[in-house]
């Protein structure tokens, strides 16, 4: 089972202008096929500038959702130097961290 705690401290790890995926959040802490409880956790954080889960996007590059709603995450990414084309993050795997498994 994934806890919240685990979820965002991966998170607090991703800089500015990078992102990183539901699925490899969840690949990180050992749980693969656990990226909705990973979107479950997300939704539900607390402090969503401190720990940024507006950093998280789909595994297409898509922007999935957002607490806030996604044209506030829009605005956050924007902020933090990502451009988007199609409802996708521009050069996805350039921007794309990769996360290693705890």
């Amino acid at each position: 089972m994934i806890k919240a705690e685990d979820v965002y401290d991966v998170l607090r790890k991703i800089p500015e202008g990078k992102v990183t995926t539901y699925g490899d959040i969840a690949k990180a802490l050992g749980h693969p096929k656990a990226s909705r409880a990973v979107g479950r956790i997300l939704h539900a954080n607390p402090n969503p500038i401190i720990v940024p889960c507006h950093r998280v996007v789909m595994s297409d590059g898509k922007l999935g959702g957002y607490a806030d709603g996604v044209e506030k995450k829009v605005r956050l990414l924007k902020k933090e130097g990502l451009d988007f084309k199609n409802n996708k993050v521009e050069n996805f795997e350039k921007k794309k961290v990769v996360l290693k498994k705890n």
